[in-house]
């Protein structure tokens, strides 16, 4: 098969697909009329004297009560479906004169292709480009069409008035990509704004789109009973005629994509393949950043005020350890996307906070919310998270009445919030009398009762000693190969986190109600501190909640100077956040992260270590500019079965003082 000829086969299918899902309107449009056609042959009957006596009279009043009755829900259908507000990506919309040309690169690209331009470009948080139909009044005016745009392949002009979709691009492909691999990625992309102009492909996209936000409005909720079922009506109808648009709509896109990658095969196709490698690795590169680097400083109030050149120094170094990335760096020397754009510090200043609203919620979450930059991350985020981690366990630790020294004799100045009265207070003893009661199980000193041993055929997962020096708990070495798929989302598809069952870092993910379960994997006094931990977090998490409520979002840098800033009016700021990164920690994880953040601390504060940032692991412990080594087994030791031995043997080959007061915030 040609070309041209799966082209044309291509947009063949998408039309006579969208014809079927016309037809679909249509029988509905049918059925709604039947009972107001049948009505009127009764009354025509009875007007001419052809339908006589009282049978049919009653038969008149009955049919034309339901065709009133019918039509009026038919309407009300109709009109909600209309009028509901389809749902739209929340991006950062690129004027055309602050990147001209972005813009001139993509009408070129257009025309080589032969089909309309989009209307408009805007970035997203994500690793994805679309096409996305933004022509409903909720969504604003259109742009005005371009008089140079062609006619829509297949003999159809586009309609006068009609605005072309907008483009979505991906802020990452924009930062990691070189010009000529943005350019090859998108041809395919920018391919399918010819048969989206076509009058009934647009058609029935409308209707289904009108169908979709009409079944999200009538699931609102609502307390009247009566509006209650008049929308239990509204979404079974619209169930019902989705049901009927399904399949014809998916071969209807399939139709669609396949009409717009033959097309845009003639254009910069061998490019194409080896810019589909970056688009893999732009995938794990961003994910780890978001989870790993951006989540933590979110949690503390601060938000990356650049996140796309994060990633790229994310994705540099992933090609430096990942062999699977072997070549990718030499690349770097080339002219990057960005530089297509006027200003590329405001537009990722507009990015990165529209990433923080979508996966965190902020800034309404509370009055210190405020950028940070990267240079100042490892002060600002690391260092607080840690401190701030430490003096949460110590609270705990007052409100659970654990002696602040663990011996009368204790040396002065030794009264402040030290590691000892952490690891004295997590040893299991192995036996004699000061054996804690209930210790001795099945699973080893300390098994918590009832809960499953942390080790074994059927044992709860637990965060397994890294091969990378330094690697704190819930951080996984990356110096062997990674393969990109294993942490990609799924395309036009928000980040997630990662899926290489690695736990989250300190501070990454909130708290929540324990049970035996959550608190398994621990030791008894471990248990009562992890559901203590989870319990304050959950106490300020609430505060946090309440003090934002009342608290008006701060106007950032780029919105008082008139930069380009996050599209508010696509997505309802109550919702927020769209896309919680990770679920709530388990308790273990918890005590895990707190007793790592009281480790670090004393590790700053006794032996002149520094906090330090991993672009692809987050926060990090630092001796001489090196990342600290086997923590994370050790503290481990101490959390499953209450042993500090290994804990205590790390800290002293490093020069660190358990018995020293630290500092906290």
């Amino acid at each position: 098969m040609t070309g041209t000829g799966g082209e044309e086969m291509g947009a063949q299918a998408a039309r006579s697909r969208a014809l079927a899902v016309l037809r679909v309107r249509s029988r509905a449009l049918a059925v709604a009329l039947l009972p107001a056609a049948v009505a009127v042959v009764l009354l025509v009957g009875g007007a001419t004297g052809r339908l006589p006596g009282t049978g049919w009279d009653a038969a008149r009043w009955a049919v034309s009560v339901l065709a009133v009755l019918v039509l009026l829900a038919a309407a009300a259908v109709a009109l909600v479906v209309a009028r509901a507000r389809p749902a739209a990506t929340p991006t950062v919309t690129i004027a055309e004169e602050s990147a001209p040309d972005l813009y001139r690169m993509v009408r070129d690209l257009a025309d080589r292709l032969d089909v309309p331009a989009p209307s408009a470009i805007a970035l997203t948080p994500d690793c994805d480009s679309w096409l996305e139909d933004r022509t409903h009044p909720a969504h604003g005016p259109p742009p005005a069409p371009r008089r140079t745009d062609p006619a829509v392949p297949g003999g159809h002009a586009r309609p006068r008035g009609a605005a072309a979709p907008v483009l979505v691009i991906g802020s990452p492909f924009l930062w990691w990509m070189r010009v000529g691999e943005l350019r090859a990625v998108l041809a395919p992309v920018v391919a399918g704004t010819g048969p989206s102009a076509h009058p009934d492909i647009a058609a029935a996209r409308r209707f289904i789109r009108g169908l979709d936000a009409a079944v999200a409005v009538a699931s609102a909720d609502r307390r009247n009973p009566l509006s209650r079922a008049a929308c239990a009506g509204l979404a079974q109808v619209c169930r019902l005629l989705l049901r009927g648009c399904r399949v014809h709509a998916a071969q209807m896109e399939r139709g669609v994509a396949s009409a717009a990658a033959e097309r845009a095969q003639a254009v910069d196709y061998g490019l194409r393949i080896a810019a589909q490698e970056q688009v893999g690795l732009a995938y794990a590169g961003w994910d780890r950043l978001l989870t790993r680097v951006a989540l933590p400083a979110w949690r503390m109030g601060r938000w990356p005020s650049r996140l796309d050149v994060g990633v790229v120094a994310a994705l540099t170094e992933l090609s430096r350890r990942d062999r699977l990335a072997e070549g990718f760096a030499s690349r770097l020397g080339e002219r990057p996307a960005c530089d297509l754009l006027e200003e590329p510090g405001a537009m990722d200043e507009a990015v990165s906070l529209l990433t923080a609203r979508l996966f965190h919620g902020g800034p309404e979450t509370g009055p210190d919310w405020s950028p940070v930059d990267w240079d100042e991350y490892p002060e600002e985020v690391v260092d607080r998270t840690w401190r701030t981690d430490a003096a949460r366990l110590h609270r705990v630790l007052d409100t659970l009445g654990v002696r602040r020294t663990a011996e009368e004799d204790t040396a002065p100045g030794t009264e402040g919030p030290t590691l000892a009265r952490v690891l004295d207070h997590l040893t299991v003893p192995t036996d004699g009398p000061g054996a804690a009661p209930g210790m001795a199980s099945a699973g080893g000193p300390g098994t918590l009762p009832g809960a499953t041993p942390a080790v074994g055929p059927g044992a709860p997962p637990h965060t397994a000693p890294t091969d990378d020096p330094g690697t704190l708990p819930g951080t996984a070495s990356t110096d062997g190969p990674i393969d990109p798929s294993r942490t990609a989302p799924a395309p036009q598809t928000p980040p997630h986190p990662p899926t290489d069952g690695d736990t989250p870092a300190p501070g990454d993910t909130p708290a929540h109600p324990e049970d035996d379960d959550d608190l398994g994997g621990t030791t008894t006094r471990g248990a009562a501190l992890a559901a203590g931990l989870s319990a304050q977090l959950a106490r300020e998490e609430a505060a946090a909640q309440r003090a934002g409520a009342g608290t008006a979002a701060p106007a950032t840098p780029a919105a008082t100077a008139g930069a380009a800033g996050p599209d508010a009016a696509l997505w309802d700021d109550g919702a927020l956040p769209l896309l919680p990164l990770q679920p709530p920690r388990s308790g273990r994880e918890i005590l895990t992260a707190h007793i790592t953040a009281m480790v670090c601390c004393a590790a700053m504060d006794t032996a002149g270590a520094t906090p330090g940032l991993d672009w692809l692991d987050g926060p990090s412990l630092l001796f001489d500019g090196a990342r600290a080594a086997d923590l994370a087994p050790s503290v481990l030791s101490l959390v499953e079965t209450g042993d500090p031995g290994p804990l205590r043997h790390w800290m002293t080959e490093l020069g660190i003082r358990p018995e020293k007061p630290v500092r906290l915030v």
